[in-house]
């Protein structure tokens, strides 16, 4: 029975290697899509949401205004940047949207964001995906993402996938 449980204990830690292994190599893979498909990179502050009825009043969207840290992507020289995603709350009434960022005020973030076409407005590229939570590691004080990679790392790897884009 002992050697059955340390069997299953070995393939257990094995296939978690494995998945975070895996998992780690399509974050790298997304945010080398997600880079080269911007419009925008950015990172910056939430430090305003206005969620309002469309013209119908059959949908709701929320505009969501950045304070910029620092371009990545397609520098804008603007202090301020509002992004457009659907959803929110007006009065009583709200609506969520399944894989679509939603954001909190004083949130850190980093957006992958590409420009509307037809009203040259701002949306999250890829909804969720597009859109990374950063927070404090309390050890080092630096910023980290949510699957515990630095943000000085991700800066790098993603301004040298831009840099290649350019040169193309």
């Amino acid at each position: 029975m002992q050697k059955l449980c340390g069997f299953f204990l070995i393939v257990f830690f094995i296939t978690s290697f494995l998945s975070f292994k895996g998992q780690s190599q399509t974050i790298q893979s997304d945010i080398k899509k997600l880079s080269e498909n911007s419009d925008i990179i950015l990172e910056g502050k939430v430090i305003q949401k206005k969620s309002s009825w469309n013209e119908n009043k059959t949908s709701i969207y929320t505009d969501v205004t950045l304070l910029v840290d620092e371009y990545l992507k397609g520098d804008q020289g603007k202090k301020t940047i509002v992004v457009t995603t659907p959803g929110g709350e007006v009065g009583e009434v709200g609506e969520l949207y399944t894989h679509m960022p939603s954001f909190k005020s004083d949130e850190d973030v980093m957006l992958f964001v590409k420009e509307d076409k037809r009203d040259k407005s701002y949306k999250v590229l890829n909804g969720e995906d597009g859109k990374l939570t950063l927070y404090k590691d309390k050890k080092s004080g630096e910023k980290v993402t949510s699957f515990n990679q630095k943000i000085s790392t991700l800066k790098k790897e993603i301004k040298s996938y831009v840099e290649k884009q350019q040169q193309k």
